[in-house]
């Protein structure tokens, strides 16, 4: 419980604390001046490997996986607690000042792309793979896709915030997003009961957008919460992010633009297949 009361007006407490209190602010735009590196491909990403950001990456190493030459990438990381995201050339890309954004420039007039709903869309449509081309499977891959992207918050910006980041722990906060968190596995554990992947028997980005969540979160890869949340009554959730974990190009999604944890895991920059043998960070480091 708090004394805390909401004033008639907020105003905003630049000393509030928080892992991320120095780069949040209730105003959008850019704030500084910094152009965007572009290299050989035409599909130049700008992430980090947070959930939001492998989602990406997971679907363009499928993509190559697959043999679509056309979905080679420059991956440029975008280190957020320094703020690189808002500078006004990622500003340019992504207006909203968050990771991922993708510039496509296959074409004489560049198409840029933000939020990673959007760009999962975008790329299967291009290269007609992960999302069914019409009817009922179609639209249960979009429903899927757009319950992930909408419930998200509620088990990053929420719980997590909550769980791992806050300054002070909030019974009632952290009580809130935990139940409805585990209500979302709850949901996916019922689905994938019945299906092997989300939209039905076949793999599609409706998998890719949940599994860096969903699957984090029963594999112990977010936020150290796995037992907090009881992950091993989602039997079926963690069935399903097992067999995703393993794919290859998942392997590799995994890697790009990650900055933090096992140096033979992170691989800052990617602009070839052959980088992932020669540039991850422990090679460097030797």
């Amino acid at each position: 419980m708090t004394d805390y009361v909401p004033p008639r007006v907020w105003e905003w407490n630049k000393d509030n604390g928080g892992r991320f209190a120095s780069i949040n602010r209730p105003v959008a735009g850019a704030t500084h001046e910094q152009a965007l590196p572009v290299g050989q491909h035409p599909l130049q990403l700008y992430s980090l490997a947070t959930p939001n950001g492998v989602k990406v990456t997971i679907m363009l190493e499928e993509l190559l996986a697959l043999g679509h030459a056309g979905a080679e990438y420059d991956a440029w990381p975008i280190r957020i607690n320094d703020g690189d995201q808002f500078g006004s050339g990622f500003v340019a890309v992504n207006p909203n000042s968050k990771i991922p954004a993708l510039m496509d420039r296959s074409a004489a007039e560049p198409v840029r792309l933000f939020e990673s709903g959007a760009i999962l869309t975008y790329l299967a449509e291009k290269f007609g793979a992960f999302l069914p081309a019409s009817g009922a499977a179609r639209a249960e891959c979009l429903s899927w896709l757009f319950w992930q992207v909408g419930s998200g918050p509620f088990v990053g910006g929420g719980f997590g915030h909550f769980y791992a980041y806050a300054p002070t722990k909030i019974a009632y906060a952290i009580d809130r997003f935990a139940m409805e968190a585990k209500r979302q596995l709850d949901v996916l554990d019922r689905r994938l009961a019945e299906t092997r992947f989300l939209a039905g028997d076949d793999y599609t980005i409706a998998d890719m957008a949940a599994w860096p969540w969903y699957g984090g979160l029963v594999l112990g890869q977010l936020y150290d919460a796995a037992e907090f949340l009881s992950v091993g009554d989602y039997a079926h959730v963690r069935r399903w992010a097992d067999e995703i974990a393993a794919r290859p190009a998942v392997i590799r999604g995994r890697m790009v633009n990650r900055l933090f944890g096992d140096p033979t895991e992170q691989l800052h920059e990617r602009h070839d297949a052959k980088d992932f043998d020669t540039r991850t960070q422990d090679k460097l480091g030797e």
